[in-house]
């Protein structure tokens, strides 16, 4: 027989908090210098022309223009710009 109610529960209730990961602004979109493009963890994208890259890997726009996507070098890389219009 148990000598103590519900002893068990105080283990659970631990849960971390949502990270909001992902793309902000899709390709076409305008975006202002500043703006972040996506936010990402390791270099899942990789920075192009206009585009620079924070400490977390979040991408971000250095000019005003629209955001391109495209696949580039010998390794196929994921890569993101943005062009003045």
């Amino acid at each position: 027989m148990a000598h103590k109610k519900a002893g068990g529960s105080t283990r659970n209730g631990r849960d971390s908090n949502p990270k909001y990961l992902g793309v902000k602004a899709f390709g076409g979109e305008s975006v202002i210098a500043g703006n972040i493009i996506i936010r990402q963890r390791g270099t899942n994208c990789h920075p192009g022309k206009g585009v620079g890259m924070g400490r977390d890997h979040t991408l971000y726009a250095l000019i005003d223009g629209k955001v391109c996507f495209s696949i580039k070098g010998p390794n196929r890389r994921k890569t993101v710009s943005v062009v003045t219009v």
